[in-house]
């Protein structure tokens, strides 16, 4: 009986002790559902019913795949993306990587507080400047807690934010279940002409991005730090497995929600080409408390990202440039930008849209390096990514710059 019972408190113990080591991927799958994710899946949803939902499958499978090479090299090497790269490039090579870095996160930052502008708006009817204002030092207040050493309350906070956010765009579906035949049809991959494979670049660009690939390598080793031992970074490696599976696997289905939602409650409804008219059909359509749930989440999801984006900036700086300045100090100067297109008057669903084009151009500098190292003996040690890993990655990269391109290209020629 006591062998069961010590059995039973080391199986609890293990238990805990992996749920204590997650909490990284959590932070970066933020950056999966922001307000970008919420303008390109409500468009399809609206406009081509289940049509894309292949897109948003295929796109979160390879995220968890590069979340999890990116987290993987910072264990494995007690570096973060950047800082490898710092290391490797030469002085006008690194600045020049680091202003296109710094302009793809810029963009991001710009979206998000956009987008937390647009729910403040929609909730309680404030100007969209003022509503910028607030998103910015509300999100001064969230990096507070990462800027005073305190990683897991970082983590706590945005993993709250991340949980209104499932809870905002998840309820709908309760209140009008989608078509179980037609979300089943919408796995099978298709398009229907050059406006969906302009959308579904659109919704691969709004879920794979550059900050997050970044980003993540530094958030696992900033929370786990870095261990000589090669057992203790297997150890950790294969937690973080669960922890980008879990992650990925809730900003999924948040994702794939709002394009059902869409599918079911907006197709065909004049005006949802905005955030504001999908927000004013939803709540015609499904009653005022879907309406302000839709509205909280877009709320929580333009705060939380703009905060995790802006850390990503930080780390972006610190590691190319080698040149670290005070969070607070860089949230202040980056939110500059998007009050201006606020206050320009800018629509700021279509600045949503153009931010996820500028956003393509950076992927390929971000994800062709990961796949790099990663796959490196030299680089990982016994951690280096095995055959079928670095051919999953390659072929992630391919299609991700593959379709990058085409929307880049069809943007510029202005096709619909």
């Amino acid at each position: 009986m006591a062998v069961l019972t010590l059995a039973a408190e080391s199986a609890t113990t293990r238990v805990w002790s992996r749920l204590l080591l997650l909490g990284p991927a959590f932070v970066a799958a933020i950056a999966y559902v922001d307000p970008g994710n919420v303008a390109a899946n409500l468009t399809a949803g609206a406009n081509f019913g289940y049509l894309l939902v292949w897109v948003l499958v295929a796109a979160n499978a390879m995220a968890v795949l590069i979340q999890y090479q990116s987290a993987k090299l910072g264990l494995a090497t007690g570096m973060s993306l950047p800082e490898i790269l710092g290391k490797r490039l030469g002085t006008d090579r690194r600045r020049a990587y680091w202003v296109q870095a710094e302009i793809v996160a810029g963009a991001t930052d710009m979206a998000e507080v956009i987008g937390g502008a647009v729910a403040l708006n929609l909730l309680f009817g404030l100007p969209l400047l003022t509503g910028g204002f607030i998103i910015g030092l509300a999100s001064m207040l969230l990096l507070a807690l990462q800027s005073n050493r305190s990683q897991k309350s970082f983590e706590l906070a945005i993993l709250t934010l991340l949980g209104v956010i499932a809870v905002g765009f998840v309820s709908g579906l309760f209140v009008a279940p989608p078509d179980a035949g037609g979300a089943l049809a919408g796995l099978v991959p298709r398009f229907e002409g050059t406006d969906t494979v302009l959308l579904a670049a659109s919704m691969l660009g709004a879920t794979v991005m550059p900050h997050a690939i970044y980003l993540h390598s530094a958030l696992a080793r900033d929370r786990h730090g870095f261990s000589e031992d090669p057992a203790v970074r297997t150890r950790l490696i294969r937690a973080t497995r669960v922890d980008v599976a879990g992650a990925l696997l809730l900003a999924g289905i948040v994702n794939i929600a709002m394009l059902l939602l869409a599918a079911t409650s907006l197709r065909g409804v004049e005006g949802t080409d905005t955030i504001a008219g999908a927000h004013a059909a939803v709540t015609s359509a499904l009653g005022p408390v879907i309406g302000v749930a839709f509205a909280i989440g877009l709320l929580a999801s333009g705060l939380a990202s703009t905060s995790v984006g802006c850390y990503a900036g930080a780390t972006i700086m610190g590691g190319l440039l080698k040149v670290r300045i005070p969070l607070l100090i860089r949230r202040t100067l980056t939110l500059i930008p998007a009050l201006l297109v606020l206050g320009a008057g800018v629509e700021p669903t279509l600045a949503l849209v153009l931010s996820q084009v500028l956003l393509s151009f950076g992927i390929p500098f971000a994800l062709i390096p990961l796949i790099r190292l990663t796959g490196s003996r030299k680089v990982m040690g016994i951690h280096a990514d095995s055959k079928l890993l670095r051919i999953a990655g390659w072929t992630s990269a391919t299609l991700i710059v593959g379709l990058n391109c085409v929307l880049i290209f069809l943007t510029v020629l202005g096709v619909h």
